[in-house]
């Protein structure tokens, strides 16, 4: 190897593959099409803003669309599909969290939230689905959320979002893998330090601007899309991408909920005191929510 040349990737599992990506101008979605371009990928990258989709990752196929401009997404299908001939892997990431009680939350900001963490990939899914069954096989993977295991404080609306993209996903896997050979992964990723808290939605539908400590604290997106491409070179169902506290509260959904209901409630009472006593209600540290 040449003086100064990059050291070659340990693996090309994805060499050739068409991987589609929403949200993948930051956070999750640019860290994957980091990931699967060195695997050999080729990318089609959706987002909102084309400039920041077009800094990801040369050689890409930009498509810039709203998640939930549904007059769009019919023509941004066809476009990704005709440019090499198909889509081998389409990664529903595109998503908006929320940090807000459920007593101050307008009833308008749940509607955004179930429209773009959920109804936004169902419909895209939708629209991919017939060509890859057609095609005779692919892949579809869904990015939700520990939080679509847990009901964690300040993300009722985000919550039901992800509890249902979860459902969805596994009653589609029931009708499409063993009969036409389409795979179906749901990824469950705890925090990850990306702007998803700051950007996330108030009460009233503004942005929240500012950042939370289990954020921040959160694992390396790097390391996060590095989990996920295991997952979806093994064919895996689902991942949870979580580690410590986060990780026990999605076990403990299933081992002793009433524990884990226990404890969140006890974070809410407190949630609920701060709010009363006219201070912003923050999450605690997951760690001592769940201790």
């Amino acid at each position: 190897m040449a003086r100064g040349a990059a050291p070659a990737p340990l693996t090309m599992r994805f060499a050739g593959r068409v991987v589609w990506i929403t949200g993948a101008s930051s956070g999750i979605g640019a860290a994957l099409a980091a990931a699967f371009a060195v695997e050999g990928a080729q990318l089609v990258l959706s987002g909102r803003r084309r400039d920041a989709l077009e800094a990801v990752a040369a050689g890409a196929l930009v498509l810039p669309f709203e998640a939930t401009d549904w007059a769009a997404l019919p023509g941004a299908v066809e476009a990704a599909w005709a440019w090499r001939d198909g889509i081998d892997i389409l990664v529903n990431n595109a998503g908006v969290s929320q940090r807000s009680l459920a007593i101050d939350t307008a009833p308008e900001v749940y509607r955004t939230l179930i429209e773009t963490d959920l109804l936004a990939p169902i419909c895209l899914t939708q629209l991919v689905l017939p060509k890859m069954v057609a095609r005779g096989g692919g892949h579809i993977v869904a990015i939700s959320s520990v939080a679509g295991r847990v009901g964690p404080v300040l993300r009722t609306g985000y919550a039901a979002a992800k509890h249902g993209l979860i459902g969805y996903c596994d009653a589609l896997r029931a009708e499409v893998e063993a009969a036409y050979g389409i795979k179906v992964t749901t990824i469950l990723p705890g925090s990850v330090r990306t702007g998803v808290a700051a950007n996330a939605l108030q009460g009233d539908g503004s942005r929240r601007g500012v950042s939370d400590a289990n954020i921040d604290a959160g694992m390396d997106p790097a390391d996060c899309a590095r989990r996920i491409l295991d997952a979806v070179a093994a064919g895996a169902r689902e991942l949870v991408v979580a580690e410590g506290a986060e990780a026990f509260a999605a076990a403990l959904r299933w081992q002793d909920p009433e524990r884990l209901f226990d404890l969140l409630a006890a974070e809410g009472k407190r949630l609920a005191e701060a709010r009363e006593q006219g201070r912003r209600p923050d999450p605690a540290p997951v760690e001592r929510t769940l201790s």
